[in-house]
């Protein structure tokens, strides 16, 4: 929902209806993960996608019917379906979508999920999208400890609140099929967690590009370095924050301070060992999602020499990314950028970087509905 939050609101704040179709679950290879959303404005506009561009054009007409009726619907798309090929679902997934009309009264709780977005805090709206009519199309805004609106129970409330928090604490979206009171429900819980981090270490020219590619991955990127005259927020418009620190008492004090997780990737760029070491040496001791290091073979071997006599163990070792990204054969910054970022993903998805043309089996994994 984050990507379409703006356009949405604009519309719910102006009083006008709008349709809106949430990926609930996917199979296979399904190009859209849960959470993803279009929307159909009154103007007939079409805002974000659930498929990638495969059912769109019926997903859209889904919508202003919806719109029109008021009744949400719960729907699936497979290869195996005459309406899914005919709509061009022909990558072999398959994707249930919960369409329903916002308005002020089906959604009065989407101003404060959007004050929570954008104060940086996390937040999940939890819609029973399956179960008794008296539940159905309710919906439930978990923020901080809070809980907003009701499917119609406080005990259905108390199990569905439990459960989809479970989900935001991981930063997934997806549905949950709790059991209170006997009742069977499916509940679409639409995760929009902090966004994750990027620390880049080291104020030179390749972390300019690095900060912008994560920026467009969606992390929230930092810049840090302990030379003020390097550190400056005009050499990184890409960042959120610069910072002008030595790195390892920065990353000490952001895990302290729990600002780090293991959604968080780490890129040391600075070729120094005097910065290198001690910020790698604290960040291998943390659970973070992806820590890499820049630097030639020779500097890297050089630099885990180093971290085993500062105490590294070979296991937190095998975990470094050293020379950091994968091969592409890239020689500018941008290219070296975009080595990195696939590293990451690769890392963060369980890829292997190899050619998609030289595989077989299913392009976007095997996740399945859950």
């Amino acid at each position: 929902m984050r990507e379409v939050l703006p356009d949405l609101l604009s519309w719910w704040r102006a009083g006008v209806p709008v349709g809106m179709a949430t990926v609930a679950r996917t199979w296979h290879s399904a190009p859209r993960r849960p959470g993803a959303t279009l929307l159909v404005g009154p103007d007939g506009s079409a805002v974000g996608s659930v498929s990638g561009g495969c059912v769109e054009a019926a997903v859209y007409e889904l919508c202003r019917e919806v719109v029109a009726d008021a009744t949400p619907r719960l729907v699936r798309f497979g290869v195996s379906d005459d309406e899914a090929l005919a709509a061009g679902l022909t990558c072999g997934g398959t994707v249930e979508l919960y369409v329903e009309r916002v308005d002020r009264e089906s959604f009065p709780q989407l101003d404060l999920v959007a004050a929570e977005v954008a104060a940086g805090r996390p937040v999940a709206v939890a819609t029973c999208v399956d179960g008794p009519p008296g539940r159905r199309g309710r919906r439930i805004v978990l923020a901080g400890d809070g809980r907003h609106g009701s499917l119609g129970a406080p005990a259905v409330d108390a199990t569905v609140a439990a459960e989809a928090r479970s989900l935001l604490r991981a930063g997934r979206s997806g549905v949950i099929r709790p059991r209170p009171a006997g009742e069977e429900l499916s509940v679409l819980v639409a995760a929009a967690p902090v966004p994750a981090r990027m620390l880049v270490f080291g104020a030179v020219d390749f972390a300019a590009a690095v900060a912008h590619v994560g920026r467009f991955l969606g992390y929230r990127v930092t810049v840090c370095d302990a030379r003020p005259v390097f550190a400056t927020p005009r050499r990184f418009p890409g960042a959120h924050e610069v910072v002008v620190d030595w790195p390892h008492r920065y990353l000490a004090a952001e895990a302290a301070a729990g600002r780090v997780d293991e959604r968080t990737v780490v890129c040391v760029l600075t070729h120094d060992a005097r910065f290198d070491v001690p910020v790698l040496r604290h960040a291998l001791d943390l659970p973070l999602a992806y820590v890499g290091a820049m630097g030639s073979r020779r500097t890297a071997e050089d630099r885990r020499r180093r971290l085993r006599e500062a105490g590294v163990t070979e296991a937190a070792l095998a975990r470094l990314h050293a020379p950091i990204g994968l091969d592409l054969g890239g020689q500018t910054p941008e290219e070296t950028a975009v080595s990195i970022a696939a590293e990451i993903v690769a890392v963060r998805r369980g890829g292997g970087g190899a050619p998609l043309s030289a595989l077989s089996g299913s392009i976007h994994g095997t996740a399945a509905g859950n």
